[in-house]
């Protein structure tokens, strides 16, 4: 007969047994269920829009800078400065074109003014004043820009204006002064005239016709 297998221990035993209940009991708990999980606060995002950015090449800033410096003023300041240079002779020929294309352009009455201004007669500033003023008096829209040199323009004109009347009226009391040291002069030189007629006159002589006294004797009677 085969050899009989000797007995297990009793802790031996006892552990698979242990093992066993433990699994048990754990099948048997009931695991809570989990806590929900909190939602997180939504932020609102507003989109905002953004313009795309343009960039300008070189030549639409030459463009840009093209139209800038051909502005109504800007040219007219540019056609001042060349008035203002002009000889005597070539100013008057100016004024002249200028005259004649009075209504050809709204600054054109504004360079004509200038031209005038420059010939220093009381009548040129008075004429050049009625220019500024009347391109003051024109609200179109193409008049408009050159408004503000039109008043700097017409302060000036009303200063020198001033100023020529002032002159014109010491002018003309220094001629009145004048005048009068004329008629003074001549009548000193009149009454001079008069004292040299009389010293250089000569004595009147003895009448011949008067009878000789002499040593007191009377006159012989005629025979």
């Amino acid at each position: 007969m085969p050899p009989s297998s000797p007995p297990l221990p009793s802790h031996a035993l006892r552990w698979p047994l242990l093992a066993l209940g433990a699994v048990l009991a754990g099948c048997a708990t009931t695991t809570p269920p989990p806590a929900p999980a909190q939602t997180p606060p939504v932020a609102m995002i507003i989109a905002v829009p953004v313009a795309p950015t343009v960039e300008v090449g070189p030549a639409e800033a030459r463009s840009t800078d093209a139209d800038t410096h051909h502005t109504p003023v800007v040219l007219l300041l540019a056609q001042t400065d060349r008035v203002l240079k002009l000889p005597p002779a070539e100013l008057a020929k100016e004024i002249a074109r200028l005259g004649e294309a009075e209504e050809a352009t709204p600054d054109t009455p504004l360079l004509l003014a200038t031209a005038l201004a420059q010939t220093r007669q009381a009548v040129d500033t008075a004429r050049a004043l009625g220019l500024v003023q009347r391109v003051l008096g024109n609200t179109s829209p193409a008049a408009q820009p050159l408004h503000p040199l039109a008043r700097l323009l017409e302060a000036r004109l009303l200063q020198q204006r001033r100023l020529e009347d002032q002159l014109d009226r010491q002018a003309q009391q220094l001629r009145d002064t004048q005048r009068r040291n004329d008629q003074l002069s001549e009548r000193l030189e009149a009454v001079r005239a008069i004292e040299r007629s009389l010293s250089t006159r000569p004595a009147p002589a003895a009448s011949q016709s008067a009878p000789a006294v002499g040593n007191g004797s009377a006159p012989r009677p005629a025979p």
